[in-house]
Parts: structure tokens; C-alpha cells; sequence
């Protein structure tokens, strides 16, 4: 039995899993989330102030669906970006984590964590990804806008 006062892990949450590799991937996965978040936001509050708008508050509904919005529009475009040039192995794990349950931000999620195990200079990437994203959403004045965007006028 163990002391009460020496628990098994000083760096362990009792929330956390006890698998280091579990643990490993939950820190990642968090990592991440950390980063996609703080771009995105960073984003919406450019848009926002290139427009000359308030920025985006918490209890907005409309903000927070501007904000799911942009993190599964940047999630998509790092796929494409980040995931350039990868070995048939490489493909294969990040198809794999592609098809995992799950909404579709977290999909799209969880192929970043696979591309952040396999590419060692996966942060590199995501921060080329990030700047390409950031110069084109700011510059235009938002996300792309598709054919019915453009046909109905809005930003």
C-alpha cells in the first residue's frame, strides 16, 4: 500500500489516465487544441477589428458559431497543408485517425495528432500552415467564401 503522502506519480492528475502513452496522446490532443484556439481566435478578433466590430464575445451564440466555424475551416486547411509529402505508412495512420468517432472537429483533430506522432517537424508545418491561413483569411476580409457567398454578397 502506498503512502497517502508519496502518491504513485507527482506529475499525474487522478483525472489522467495511468497509461503513459494514453497520457502522451491526451497532452497532445490538449497541445493542440491549445494552438488551433489560439489561432483561430487571434483570427476572428483581426477579422473582427479589420471591419471595425466588436470583438467576439463569450456568450454570444452567433461567436461561437463564427468560432466552431473557423477552427474546422483551419483544421481543414492544415490537413491539406501539414499532410503534404507523406510516406504510404504515414497516409495510411492519418486516414486511419480520420475515420475515429466523433464529431467532425474532432476528426479532423485527431488527423493532426496522428501527423503530430509521425512528422518530426510537424509544429513547423503547423505554424507555415497558420501563416498561410492567417494572410489569406485577414487579407480578405474572412473565410473564403463560397458560391453563394459571393452570389448573395456576404462577407
Amino acid at each position: 500500500m502506498s503512502h497517502p503522502f508519496f502518491p504513485t506519480s507527482l506529475r499525474r492528475d487522478p483525472g489522467q489516465p495511468a497509461d503513459l502513452a494514453a497520457r502522451l496522446d491526451a497532452q497532445l490532443r490538449e497541445r493542440l487544441e491549445d494552438a488551433v484556439d489560439f489561432v483561430c481566435l487571434e483570427a476572428l478578433v483581426a477579422r473582427r477589428r479589420a471591419r471595425g466590430l466588436p470583438a467576439p464575445a463569450a456568450d454570444s451564440a452567433r461567436d461561437r458559431e463564427e468560432f466552431a466555424h473557423a477552427v474546422r475551416a483551419f483544421l481543414e486547411h492544415l490537413r491539406g497543408s501539414v499532410a503534404a509529402n507523406l510516406t504510404p505508412e504515414q497516409q495510411r495512420k492519418v486516414e486511419a485517425a480520420a475515420q475515429g468517432a466523433g464529431d467532425e472537429t474532432a476528426r479532423l483533430l485527431a488527423v493532426q495528432a496522428a501527423l503530430a506522432r509521425e512528422l518530426p517537424d510537424y509544429w513547423q508545418r503547423f505554424e507555415a500552415g497558420w501563416t498561410a491561413w492567417a494572410a489569406e483569411g485577414v487579407a480578405s476580409g474572412g473565410e473564403r467564401r463560397g458560391l453563394l457567398g459571393r452570389l448573395f454578397g456576404r462577407g
